[in-house]
């Protein structure tokens, strides 16, 4: 290179004469030589490098061209083209090749060399230059995108059935764990979930949950449609009456599912069988094979009414034609509630047991106060109604009617011993004998005792000595006394307690409107506040001891009106008057021997006192009688003596009105 630089350069350097000659040598002796390219690079000819830049752009260009452009994060289609243990090697078309781990292969064993696989570009080049790539991830990106697809298109899907879950299966969907509910396995409910674990199968993508990236899918629904098809068809066939046969699918508490092959139908637990049934277990049993006749079906709805104890005869025509009101029957108690119990006599047949007609007694209770579920009893059949099919039945009937004889047992006056059963405000209820109850009104209970409320006077369970006053044996009913048994004291109390009388009293009750007195012989009498005021001006208190004057006696009403005041007003009344006369003097004379000691605790078995102080009363009046009687001669000093104490007519006449004025005013 250095010497055709030089000779270059002495040809040009020549002169003209000489160079002309050299040229046509030169012409002569060797070919026309072009000039050198002035954009040759002799520095990278130098090197070794003898392709020009151009060249080489040009050629880049074209190496380009022979490889896919690619990008980070998005799935292309490679080819497998190695496969050992641990990782399996995949071109995609890029100037190196990727590696995918063999795990995530592991789905698919059959990988072979040459398969196309889809992949995810995870990075083009790593620290060590290295192409990334998941099959895993290019899955899930795809899966979510045939998932949303499946769902929204309702295109059918394929899924592997991994293993078991609570309330359901995990399934395989493309690489993505889907849930299958337990009720979306099989039209029919699935007992055993292990027997689809491992198998492949055929799905729909029912919803879809981004947020959670959650998947459920349904096999259920692909044969759905194909049976709502058969439905369909099953149920235009379908007559009532019909007989069918049918697996048993499923029981519950209320009834039992028939499979009629594609459509199912309820036998409801009261058509299972004529008697009664508890629980349909007892009756049938899961994938049982039966006969059902059809009772009803709505095409709209499609629900069909089976029954099983129809194809049966009925119990009630099997029943005895002879059997009649009044006949005795036997039987078992089925059912009881509050209101009665339910007795069956044959298989089928049942007969009602009110609570009434399980007692003559009054005192109607709970049916388990007489009876339990499993008694075997006699009853009296007292309605019989072939047609409806009912029946009711008595067991009061096997005992006589107490009430038949009533009068004989119970004659009016006659006395008896009877049991406190219950209170009310009018009066007491007592029990002589079972189905036998009788009233005492509250004013029978006592004869002086004022008696707000019959707990005043006895308790329940208590036993009572009674009388019978009255007997109504069409309603039923007895009224009865206790205070009868004794005799009434007003009879006697009408002569001790007189108007105008004076007797100690004790005020053992304080109301409103007066004090409520105890007197001697037990009795009671009433005192308004303006006669309970004492001398003093005072109040009288409760227990307080003192004398009360009565003012009024009402024997009917059993009323005795008393009045402390007047004790000492009518002596103040007396003491203003010139002497006493012998009227007044007669008056106090014959009220002295009515004052009486208090008895505190007296009861009606004083009664005998009471005979004995009217027995001395009437010997009192009988003697004053004959005094009358007695000669003119010796009652004419006393006459005189009486006329003299007399009080003048004008005085006599001025007190009348104001006595009459203040007997008005007690009244009011």
């Amino acid at each position: 290179m250095e010497e055709n630089k030089n000779l270059a350069a002495e040809a040009a350097q020549a002169p003209a004469e000489t160079a002309a000659p050299v040229a046509e040598q030169a012409t002569k002796k060797a070919p026309v030589v072009a000039g050198p390219d002035p954009n040759f690079d002799w520095d990278a000819y130098e090197n070794g490098d003898i392709v020009s830049a151009q060249s080489k752009e040009e050629m880049k260009k074209k190496y380009d061209n022979t490889l896919n452009a690619i990008k980070d994060k998005e799935v292309v289609e490679g080819t497998v083209i190695s496969i050992n243990k641990r990782e399996v090697v995949v071109n995609i078309g890029y100037k190196s090749d990727g590696v995918v781990p063999m795990s995530e292969f592991r789905y698919n064993p059959d990988l072979k060399v040459g398969d196309k696989v889809e992949v995810f570009i995870e990075s083009q080049e790593d620290k060590k230059g290295q192409l990334l790539l998941s099959h895993k991830q290019a899955r899930l990106t795809r899966a979510w995108d045939k998932v949303n697809t499946a769902l929204e298109t309702g295109e059918v899907v394929t899924g592997f059935v991994k293993c078991r879950t609570k309330g359901g299966m995990i399934v395989d969907v493309f690489g993505i764990e889907a849930f299958l509910p337990g009720s979306q396995i099989d039209v029919k409910p699935i007992r055993d979930y292990d027997l689809f674990v491992g198998k492949t199968m055929e799905f729909k993508v029912v919803k879809i949950n981004h947020e959670y990236k959650n998947v459920v899918v349904s096999h259920k629904a692909l044969i759905e449609a194909e049976l709502e098809q058969q439905k369909k068809e099953i149920i235009s066939k379908l007559q009532k009456g019909q007989v069918l046969e049918g697996v048993v699918k499923n029981i519950t508490s209320y009834g039992v599912f028939i499979d009629l092959g594609g459509v199912d139908g309820l036998i409801h637990i009261t058509d299972l069988s004529w008697g009664r049934v508890t629980h349909p277990e007892e009756v049938v049993k899961l994938d049982q094979k039966i006969n059902v006749v059809i009772l009803d079906f709505d095409d709209e709805k499609k629900r069909i009414a089976l029954g099983l104890k129809q194809l049966t005869p009925h119990p009630w025509d099997a029943l005895d034609p002879d059997l009649k009101v009044g006949d005795h029957v036997k039987g078992k108690v089925v059912v009881i509630a509050d209101y009665g119990a339910f007795v069956e006599i044959a298989p089928g047949v049942e007969g009602l047991i009110h609570v009434s007609e399980m007692s003559w007694s009054q005192h109607l209770r709970s049916a388990q106060d007489f009876l339990k579920v499993g008694d075997e009893v006699e009853a009296v059949i007292l309605t019989l109604d072939r047609e409806e099919r009912k029946m009711s039945l008595g067991l009061k009937q096997l005992k006589p009617d107490p009430w038949e004889t009533i009068e004989e047992r119970y004659p009016v006056g006659s006395q008896h011993t009877a049991r406190v059963r219950n209170f009310t405000n009018f009066g007491v209820f007592v029990e002589l004998e079972e189905g036998v109850d009788g009233l005492i009104h509250i004013s029978d209970l006592s004869w002086t005792k004022k008696i707000k409320h019959p707990s005043e006077f006895t308790q329940i369970g208590a036993n009572l000595d009674v009388v019978v006053l009255e007997i109504d044996k069409e309603n039923r009913r007895l009224s009865l006394g206790h205070k009868q048994l004794e005799e009434n004291p007003w009879d006697q109390f009408e002569t001790v307690f007189t108007v105008g009388s004076i007797h100690d009293g004790v005020i053992i009750e304080m109301l409103d409107k007066g004090a409520v007195v105890m007197l001697p012989y037990g009795v009671e009498g009433f005192a308004t506040p303006k006669h309970l005021v004492k001398e003093d001006g005072s109040q009288a208190q409760l227990d307080e001891k003192l004398p009360f004057k009565v003012i009024e006696f009402n024997k009917d009403a059993k009323r005795i009106i008393l009045s402390h005041s007047r004790t000492f007003e009518d002596e103040k009344k007396e003491d203003k008057g010139e002497g006493e006369t012998p009227k007044k003097a007669k008056r106090a004379k014959k009220e002295e021997p009515i004052v009486t000691p208090t008895i505190e605790k007296t009861t009606l078995g004083d009664l005998d006192a009471l005979a004995a102080l009217k027995s001395q009363m009437d010997a009192e009046a009988a003697a004053e009688k004959k005094a009358k009687k007695a000669p003119a001669k010796k009652a004419a000093p006393k006459a005189e003596a009486k006329k003299a104490e007399e009080p003048k007519a004008e005085e006599v006449k001025a007190e009348e009105p104001k006595a009459e004025a203040t007997e008005t005013e007690e009244k009011a």
